[in-house]
């Protein structure tokens, strides 16, 4: 039995043609009032035009919600996702996968507030994306109505979707007549190019896709050097001005586009089991991540980095999948968050060429002992010759493997 039409859907809205295109067919498909919101996470884009076009489209000024969000994604979803030093399959700073979770919570907040019966997102059926932001949905609001247009109207190709939008009066950008040479998805961590010109795996992805860097070969031939404060494992000010999340994220993207820093040419696992090539570019997390770690080296225990970075894999895993929201994201959390408490100090950093290189770091808490260390007589706490017991013990297992093996060679 066929599911009654939504009343009122919150459609996730970037005043692109795609989504227009979607909220059009809301409202002639379901006779459905929309509500349309636009995220402002900072993907350099001016949102004013979509509140124009989505009140062409005849959408009531009080049904537009356009918020920044800037601030809240980087504080609670970036910074925590860089306390983990999350990498997707070792490379990917999960820049695309971050935002959604934020997307999907302020998606149902609206639609509790207008008495919304449904959402909608503009994610195909054959991406990643339609899965984080369902699961988002679903983890907050249980009963929620999911419209996915993509994998439910009857629109065949790009050009019925044209024929669609003209027929309906919704803009078309002149270039969008013929193919776009690839699509972007844009915030205040990264940009993500994929298709098209990029579908080749074996071809150099043109210099026009790159959209957030200098090219290293015309990046400065002087190095540039900054220094990073961090309270708790998150970055604090920069240069010794205390910055908040979002402002700092945007200084350290500036240092990585004029240095070249954060590109990444990337053949990607997705989670619904098809290879894509990916170009993104991650400037100031590509610095953030190297800062992260330099000031853990001489904060952390040895068992609690090691074991942090096993968690790291995991988590990384969890929100490239969209469970940002599950159980068991929230528990690694809380171990990475206790594994920060002493993570505090200053990180300075060579930004050379595409290289973003650690070259200095102090702290109060730090576990660095020169005294140690030090090839120099004078130590106290250490004598080497401790060190050929431990080696035994250590070995001992081995010198029985290897007895057994040379005795079973006659």
């Amino acid at each position: 039995m066929p599911l009654p039409a939504p009343k009122k859907v919150v459609l996730a809205y970037s005043g692109g043609l795609d989504t227009s295109i979607i909220l059009k067919w809301l409202q002639t498909e379901y006779g459905a009032e929309v509500v349309t919101f636009t995220a402002d996470l900072g993907q350099g884009e001016e949102l004013a035009p979509a509140r124009e076009k989505a009140l062409k489209l005849g959408i009531k000024e009080e049904n537009i919600f356009i918020d920044d969000l800037r601030e809240e994604f980087v504080r609670d979803y970036v910074f925590p996702m860089f306390r983990a030093n999350a990498l997707y399959e070792g490379q990917y700073l999960l820049g695309t996968s971050i935002a959604r979770p934020l997307i999907a919570k302020r998606q149902i907040e609206i639609a509790r507030m207008v008495g919304a019966d449904a959402v909608c997102h503009g994610a195909t059926g054959k991406g990643n994306d339609q899965v984080r932001f369902e699961l988002g949905y679903y983890a907050l609001e249980p009963d929620i109505r999911v419209i996915a247009p993509w994998r439910e109207w009857a629109f065949k190709s790009r050009e019925h979707l044209l024929d669609f939008a003209e027929k309906h009066q919704i803009p078309i950008s002149k270039d969008k007549r013929g193919e776009a040479p690839f699509s972007v998805d844009a915030n205040l961590l990264h940009s993500s190019s994929e298709g098209k010109v990029l579908e080749d795996p074996a071809v150099e992805a043109p210099e026009f896709v790159h959209q957030r860097t200098l090219s290293p070969e015309d990046a400065p031939d002087t190095p540039t050097v900054i220094t990073i404060g961090f309270e708790r494992g998150d970055a604090v000010s920069v240069n010794g001005e205390a910055m908040s999340p979002a402002t700092l994220l945007t200084a350290l993207n500036q240092y990585g586009h004029d240095n070249g820093i954060g590109r990444l040419d990337l053949v990607e696992n997705r989670f619904v089991g098809m290879k894509s090539r990916g170009v993104y570019e991650t400037p100031g997390g590509t610095i953030l991540l190297a800062a992260h770690r330099g000031i853990e080296s001489i904060t952390l225990d040895r068992g609690a980095m090691h074991l942090k970075d096993e968690l790291a894999v995991k988590y990384a895993h969890l929100l490239y999948n969209g469970f940002w929201f599950s159980p068991e994201r929230e528990m690694l959390q809380a171990a990475i968050d206790h594994s920060q408490t002493k993570v505090s100090g200053t990180v300075r950093v060579k930004l050379y060429k595409g290289n973003a290189t650690v070259i200095g770091r102090e702290s109060p808490n730090s576990l660095y002992d020169q005294e140690l260390v030090t090839f120099e007589d004078g130590a106290v706490a250490y004598d080497q010759k401790d060190a050929a017991g431990f080696i035994k013990l250590n070995a001992l297992r081995l010198r029985v493997l290897g007895k057994r093996d040379q005795r079973g060679e006659g």
